[in-house]
C-alpha cells in the first residue's frame, strides 16, 4: 500500500493493563499498511516499571516512547503529535483494540480523504455480555459507538493539529477535549468524516459508584459553553444529558430545606415531593434496562440520590473557574 498517506501512531497511556492487548492488536492489524512510528506517551505521574511494549511484536522497533508525568490525556496527546513527521497522525486510547484488518481500512479511509477533509474517525464497537442486560456503566461505554470525533480511534492532519493548536490542556480529564478540538478543526475550514475501519473498545471493570467522580465532567461541559456557545451540543454531536433536570432535583432538596427551617411545612413538603419525585424518576432509569440484581439496584438507588448535587456543584466550580476563559488560539 505505497500509494496510501504515512501516518504515525500517538497511544495515551496511564500503565492501566489493557496497554498490553492494544500494542498486541495494534502489531496485529498493522501487516498491510505499517505506522511509521508508534509512539507510546507514559502519562503516569510517578512511573513505577516499566510499560509492556514488547507486546507491540513486530512493530517493537518502531515503538517511541515520552513521558508527561501526569498532566492528563490532552498534554499526553500534544506531547505525542508534536513529534510527528507524517502527513496524518492517527489517536488511539490505550483501552481499545484494533481489527485484524484495521490497516487495511484506514489506508482506505486516508486515501478517500480530499484536501478539505481534516480528520476521519474510526467507527467504535462495545462488546456487552450477551447472556444478560447490561450494567449502567456498560450501557454509558455502549455510548461511545454514537459519540462524533471520539480520540480513541481518530485520525487528523498533523497540519490541521498544527494550525488549530492541538487540544486544549484546561480539559484534564478524557472528556470533552475531543468535542473541543473537533469544532476547532472545522473552524479553521476543515470537514471531519467517519471512516470504514473498525474498533472494538471493551468495557474496563468499574466500581459501582464510577459515576460518582464522572461528574466532574460537568466542569468540562461548563468550559465548553464558555469557549463555543450554548449551542457547541449540535454541532459537536453530543448528547445534552441530564444537567437541566438535575439542577431541578437539586433545587427542590434545597428548597424543601430551606423550607423546614422557616417553619414553611406545606411548602417544604411539596418540594421534597418533588425532589422524591425527580429522584425516583432517574434511578427507574437506570435501573429497568439493567440486570436488575440487588447490587446493580442497590448501587444505581445510591448513586441517583447523589448524582444531582455533584454534578451541580462540578458545573458551578467550572462556571466559576472558566468565566473568562477564551478558545485555543485566541480566536472567539
Amino acid at each position: 500500500m505505497t500509494d496510501a498517506p504515512a501516518y504515525t501512531v500517538v497511544v495515551p497511556t496511564i500503565g492501566r493493563p489493557c496497554l498490553a492487548e492494544c500494542l498486541r492488536a495494534l502489531a496485529e492489524g498493522t501487516l498491510d499498511h505499517t505506522p511509521h512510528e508508534v509512539v507510546v506517551v507514559d502519562d503516569r505521574p510517578s512511573p513505577e516499571g516499566g510499560l509492556p511494549l514488547e507486546s507491540a511484536g513486530q512493530l517493537l522497533d518502531r515503538v517511541r516512547t515520552l513521558r508527561t508525568g501526569g498532566k492528563g490525556p490532552a498534554a499526553a496527546r500534544n506531547a505525542g503529535w508534536r513529534t510527528v513527521r507524517t502527513p496524518w497522525t492517527v489517536f488511539l486510547d490505550d483501552d481499545v483494540q484494533v481489527l485484524p484488518d484495521w490497516s487495511r481500512q484506514l489506508a482506505a479511509d486516508l486515501r478517500a480523504a480530499g484536501p478539505d477533509i481534516g480528520g476521519v474517525q474510526g467507527r467504535l464497537r462495545v462488546p456487552l455480555p450477551p447472556d444478560r442486560r447490561p450494567t449502567d456503566w456498560e450501557r454509558t461505554t455502549k455510548g461511545l459507538e454514537n459519540a462524533a470525533w471520539a480520540t480513541a480511534d481518530m485520525a487528523y492532519r498533523t497540519e490541521a493539529l498544527k494550525r488549530t493548536g492541538g487540544f486544549d490542556e484546561r480539559f484534564p480529564r478524557a472528556f470533552r477535549e475531543d468535542a473541543d478540538l473537533a469544532l476547532r478543526v472545522q473552524r479553521a475550514g476543515w470537514s471531519l468524516t467517519r471512516g470504514t475501519r473498525v474498533t472494538r473498545h471493551p468495557v474496563r471493570p468499574a466500581h459501582w459508584w464510577a459515576s460518582l467522580p464522572a461528574q466532574r465532567g460537568n466542569a468540562d461541559d461548563a468550559l465548553m459553553n464558555r469557549l463555543h456557545g450554548r449551542d457547541w451540543w449540535d454541532r459537536a454531536q453530543a448528547p445534552r444529558g441530564r444537567l437541566p433536570r438535575h439542577l431541578a432535583v437539586t433545587g427542590a432538596a434545597l428548597a424543601a430545606t430551606a423550607c423546614a427551617l422557616a417553619g414553611r411545612r406545606r411548602t417544604a413538603t411539596v418540594c421534597a415531593a418533588l425532589w422524591t419525585l425527580g429522584t425516583t424518576e432517574f434511578a427507574l432509569a437506570r435501573i429497568l434496562p439493567g440486570p436488575r440484581t440487588a447490587r446493580e439496584i442497590a448501587g444505581m438507588l445510591g448513586t441517583s440520590v447523589l448524582i444531582p448535587p455533584l454534578a451541580v456543584r462540578h458545573w458551578l466550580r467550572g462556571v466559576v473557574r472558566h468565566r473568562n476563559a477564551r478558545p485555543l488560539g485566541g480566536a472567539g
